[in-house]
């Protein structure tokens, strides 16, 4: 039986108790936080997005009352007069600076420092500045807590030392950090999925830490799969690899060491029924183990929590998905952030 965080729909979104405080979300993408924090009570003020097409998607979805397609370098350079005035009285802002360059996978290292497109056909930026742009509007916006989302590489090996500058970043401008590093399989998310997460708060508020333990049980694949995608092609050396695949083998490079003598295909992912899915990317393929096909939207739409009734509008499903944290992710951090923080400070 599919539980509610599962399979729920953003008409839902209307029967939950509203708690009076308010968000903003930067680099939103198609608003997978913004839809947490709407599960667990918040109002989302606006975003702020890059992407064109990210941005009709949250507009489609979401319906913001402040929306800025812009670069955030663009953003935080707007005069403060000309920005709406709830803007500076945020209970939280939230981003997910786009930090792929700290990616455990490939030559991370060598891509510090340098320009890169994060996607085609968007300008070229240093992606490991986007964290501190992130950081000037939060000195210019001054919410009471911050919440940014990023990837776990940031904090292996020479990483630390970047996450040594944005803690003390955030305690120049006031602000008492806390690290988290969190797998949304313990949260009522059947997926994988390792993230860090910045949760700061305004030290002038005087607020204790925050603890934040999940324990939730793991949700395997066969208790939310459904539908079948498209087939593997029998004469393609995809398929002719999948044949030869043992039950000890999560992907395709398991096979191609063992087979082949070297690890190709690292992208391709074989689901188990009775396994926990892996960690949704918008550029990894995910073939089932049992049949010869790769899993369905609406498996991917179900590992992320998105709503069922979401508007994909012409994007890709999993570029989507693959690029957002997943709802019910957020909305038990919100939870908890509310009841131990916010429910006690004055709105």
């Amino acid at each position: 039986m599919i539980r509610p965080e599962w399979d729920w729909s953003l008409s839902d979104l209307a029967s939950v108790p509203k708690n009076g405080r308010k968000v903003f979300s930067c680099f939103s993408c198609g608003g997978g936080s913004t839809m947490g924090y709407k599960l667990a009570g918040y109002e989302i003020l606006g975003n702020v997005e890059i992407d064109p097409q990210m941005m009709a998607l949250y507009k489609r979805n979401q319906d913001p009352k402040y929306p800025f397609q812009m670069p955030i370098q663009d953003f935080k350079n707007i005069p403060n007069e000309q920005l709406p005035a709830e803007l500076f009285d945020l209970d939280i802002l939230d981003g997910s600076p786009p930090c792929s360059v700290f990616s455990t996978s490939g030559k991370r290292e060598k891509k510090w420092g340098k320009e890169h497109h994060f996607r085609e056909g968007q300008a070229k930026q240093k992606l490991d500045d986007l964290f501190f742009d992130f950081l000037d509007v939060v000195e210019k916006l001054r919410p009471r807590i911050v919440v940014a989302e990023n990837v776990r590489g940031m904090i292996i090996g020479l990483a630390k030392g970047y996450v040594s500058l944005v803690a003390k970043r955030f305690r120049e401008m006031g602000y008492e950090p806390q690290l988290f590093r969190l797998n949304s399989a313990t949260m009522g998310v059947p997926q994988k999925r390792e993230r860090i997460f910045f949760i700061a708060r305004r030290k002038d508020l005087e607020l204790s830490d925050l603890a934040l333990e999940f324990k939730e049980r793991p949700t395997l694949y066969k208790e939310i799969r459904s539908g079948r995608g498209r087939p593997l092609e029998p004469n393609t050396r995809t398929y002719k690899r999948w044949l030869k695949r043992r039950p000890i083998d999560t992907s395709f490079g398991d096979i191609t060491e063992r087979v082949e003598g070297k690890v190709s295909n690292f992208n391709s992912i074989l689901v188990h029924n009775d396994r926990v899915p892996n960690t949704v990317a918008s550029n990894s393929c995910f073939i089932r183990y049992d049949e010869p096909h790769y899993i369905s939207d609406s498996d991917i739409i179900r590992i992320q929590t998105f709503p069922k009734d979401y508007d994909f509008l012409d994007a890709d499903v999993q570029y989507v998905c693959g690029m957002s944290v997943p709802p019910v992710m957020m909305k038990n951090i919100a939870q908890e952030i509310y009841k131990q923080w916010l429910y006690n400070l004055p709105a």
